[in-house]
């Protein structure tokens, strides 16, 4: 055996080059617990079992090696094609469970969310977009009346922006605008709020997920169905007690806006142009 890397350490770590692996034998008869090296003593045995797990691994086109494992997770580091044409994508509501495959990738970059929404006589309330869980993710919800935005970085710490005042009664665009602060991956940012394109509230994320969110929380419109991104709400009854009728998410200058507001019929146009 021998020890190349960290698993649950994605970035940051400097892994050795395959060839300069330190490998270690052990016989597992007799010790189990792995406690008594014998590399130094038996060499010509180490040899034989590494030439032969060459050969096996040949044998099972487990060839060529390649640790990159975070580098690989992430779409934009690996350069793998995604499901997401373009650099904005339109939600409507109850489409739920979106694996972050079927997601345009928000990580490492400046995005926006905006959501076209019907506030009840009630206040509003509940879940208005959801990606991840309570391991890492985000959230844009109403809770007691306002806007909120909460940023779970991998369940260790959450980061907040809320607006001023609550939501009022009627038809409004929500936005929220998260503006990279960059110089790497996983970098923080500042997360900006607005009704119909005034700006209500403002908050800073330390730091982001810079790979993954989680393996099976997806993406929900209308609720977060599976374990809750914010500890504001909780797995059930987190729904929103509205109406939403659209959630745009945008990247680069598709997020870009003067005014912070979202033209819902040029958005579909433009959507429908890219099926």
């Amino acid at each position: 055996m021998t020890r190349h890397k960290t698993p649950w350490l994605l970035i940051g770590e400097k892994t050795p080059a395959f060839d300069e692996d330190n490998w270690e034998l052990y016989d597992t008869s007799k010790d189990w617990s792995q406690a008594n090296n014998l590399a130094k003593q038996m060499p010509e045995k180490l040899h034989e079992l590494q030439r032969l797990w060459l050969i096996e691994a040949t044998r099972y086109n487990v060839l060529p090696l390649d640790d990159r494992l975070a580098e690989r997770i992430n779409s934009d580091t690996a350069g793998r094609p995604v499901l997401i044409k373009g650099k904005s994508q339109i939600l409507f509501g109850s489409i739920g469970r979106l694996s972050e495959n079927s997601v345009l990738n928000l990580k490492n970059k400046s995005h926006s969310v905006t959501a076209v929404i019907d506030v009840p006589k009630t206040g509003a309330e509940g879940v208005i977009i959801a990606q991840g869980g309570n391991i890492g993710g985000w959230s844009l919800y109403a809770k007691g009346g306002k806007l909120k935005y909460c940023y779970n970085l991998l369940g260790i710490q959450q980061f907040y922006a809320e607006s001023s005042s609550p939501l009022p009664t009627g038809e409004h665009q929500v936005r929220m605008e998260f503006a990279y602060a960059g110089g790497g991956l996983g970098k923080g940012g500042t997360v900006s709020l607005f009704v119909d394109g005034k700006k209500v509230g403002e908050g800073k994320v330390g730091a982001t997920a810079a790979m993954v969110f989680s393996a099976d929380d997806g993406c929900d419109v209308g609720e977060d169905s599976g374990s809750p991104v914010s500890p504001d709400y909780r797995s059930r009854g987190n729904h929103f007690n509205g109406v939403i009728k659209g959630v745009q998410l945008a990247i680069a200058e598709d997020a870009v806006s003067v005014d912070h507001l979202v033209s819902p019929e040029e958005a579909v146009h433009l959507a429908m142009a890219r099926q």
